[in-house]
């Protein structure tokens, strides 16, 4: 006979703060220290070092379950089959954006059983990423090269040109930063819907709601609308002390976990220093930076708040040509793996994500 539970006496805990509601081998957020591990390895010891395939096998290493010991040749003929969504996203309602393109890809990619559901899904995303981009613009999809890497290939199909080496690196290094990020808003819903026993294609169409919000996925977009607000490396310290006296949130500073700098910023910024140097607006946001930490030391300094990776996202993908209404979709491409990974995890605890509420209406008469 099952006990009837009375949840009355429970604190709550808003957003879950402070709960742990999982135990995982994937990623160690360390908030006081500034580290983020990814299965033993500092992300600084993986991203510009090691390719995106190579970090994704790191992270599924005896979890997920793979066709082949070769990533990149699975993740390549994922690219060849996700050619077969292309025409369910092109049929779509033309008020769809490219985010809402790119779930409807994914729920639309064909099964291959020579390829697990982690390859096919997260091999197909450039693919479905690059279609929804262009099918936007009006421009039809570009088919993909299976000879390129993931990284070349979605820059390949998004202009057409082959990329320059300097971009496809800096590309490849910010998918690797944002593989994987601990129990995340999205990562957390990826969690709960693979705790029911939903497919893999389910959950990552869940995870994808999630990412879509503002305050989760959305935040490099605003960084640089900030950057051409200031315009100009002398503008940036009036600017921002007006911003912080009219009580206005500095984009791309602060963050919910790190007490110190987000180790994912520093290693963006590395990825800047092999960019050409003729772009001002490296400069500028280097002004801006120096500007916004001085200021936010001064007017906050009971509070470390630090540079964190939307920043240096947003200043990144800028340089190698994203267009800003790509840089969520983008992280979804670079996060899907993490999800996938996370969604193998929990369900092989075999245990259904439940937690308790405390009721707070009213009580019948």
């Amino acid at each position: 006979m099952t006990q009837a539970l009375n949840h009355s006496g429970l604190t709550p805990a808003p957003g879950l703060e402070g709960l742990v509601v999982a135990e995982t081998m994937l990623s160690e957020v360390d908030g006081q220290k500034g580290d983020l591990i990814l299965r033993g390895e500092r992300i600084e010891d993986l991203a510009g070092k090691t390719p995106f395939e190579d970090a994704v096998a790191h992270l599924w290493a005896d979890l997920v379950p793979r066709s082949q010991g070769d990533l990149r040749a699975s993740f390549a003929k994922a690219r060849e089959l996700a050619v077969a969504a292309i025409p369910a996203m092109a049929n779509a309602p033309r008020e769809l954006d490219i985010f809402e393109r790119l779930r409807l890809g994914i729920c639309a990619l064909p099964l291959d059983l020579e390829l697990t559901s982690g390859e096919r899904i997260c091999g197909a995303m450039p693919v479905i990423l690059a279609a929804a981009a262009r099918l936007e613009n009006g421009d039809q999809p570009i088919a993909p090269d299976p000879t390129l890497s993931s990284a070349e290939d979605l820059l390949h199909m998004l202009t057409g040109n082959e990329p320059e080496r300097s971009a496809v690196e800096a590309l490849d290094r910010y998918l690797v930063t944002i593989l994987d990020h601990g129990l995340n808003a999205s990562t957390f819903t990826a969690r709960v819907i693979a705790s029911t026993g939903a497919d893999m294609k389910d959950a990552v169409a869940g995870a994808m709601g999630a990412l879509k919000g503002p305050l989760h996925g959305g935040a490099p977009g605003p960084v640089l609308d900030m950057i051409d607000a200031i315009g100009e490396p002398g503008n940036a310290a009036s600017w921002i002390e007006q911003e912080l006296s009219a009580g206005r949130r500095l984009m791309g500073f602060g963050h919910r976990v790190y007490r110190t700098r987000d180790p994912r910023a520093d290693v963006l910024k590395e990825g800047l220093a092999l960019l050409p140097q003729d772009n001002p607006k490296l400069q500028l946001a280097e002004a801006i930076e120096q500007a916004a930490l001085a200021a936010l030391a001064k007017a906050k300094p009971d509070r470390k708040l630090e540079t964190n990776v939307e920043f240096y996202t947003a200043v990144l993908l800028d340089a190698i040509g994203i267009d800003r209404a790509l840089f969520t979709p983008l992280f979804a491409v670079g996060r899907t793996p993490g999800w996938c990974a996370h969604m193998v995890e929990q369900q092989r605890t075999g245990k259904l994500i439940r937690p308790a509420s405390r009721y707070a209406g009213p009580m019948p008469g």
